[in-house]
């Protein structure tokens, strides 16, 4: 299964390109897009595992910034990888996120609205700080 998805990723990459190198440059641009595309992912996952542990209320949108912006930092892969999560974990207005959410975890419209903005700020290279709340501890 994990073959499959590295050449699904690597077709992707490939196809992404919009010069005309070599095979050899395409090949090693798709290589460098996969690995920066993983690492995107980890970074989203180690700020979801850190906003999990913090518990912090308030610290939501400063989560979501820093692992966009900590995915974007590697590079179009990256970048491209927050997107994909985003847009396949955090659907802002589907009413499977809405299934999805028990009791206080839904906040409504609004704070789905706010926490788009935040990922979109760090993917763009905002400092994620800008949502930091107060009193947040400084290992996050």
């Amino acid at each position: 299964m994990r073959l499959w998805i590295c050449i699904a990723l690597l077709s992707t990459a490939l196809c992404e390109s919009t010069e005309k190198p070599g095979v050899a440059e395409r090949i090693m641009e798709a290589g460098e897009f996969v690995r920066d595309a993983v690492g995107g992912a980890k970074d989203m996952l180690r700020a979801y595992l850190d906003m999990r542990r913090a518990n912090y209320i308030g610290a939501d949108k400063y989560f979501h910034a820093r692992g966009n912006y900590d995915a974007a930092q590697r590079g179009s892969g990256g970048a491209w990888a927050a997107k994909v999560i985003r847009w396949l974990f955090l659907l802002p207005h589907s009413d499977l996120r809405e299934a999805m959410q028990t009791g206080d975890s839904g906040r409504g419209d609004e704070d789905s609205r706010l926490d788009q903005e935040a990922n979109e700020w760090g993917r763009r290279g905002g400092d994620p700080n800008r949502y930091r709340p107060k009193g947040l501890p400084s290992k996050y």
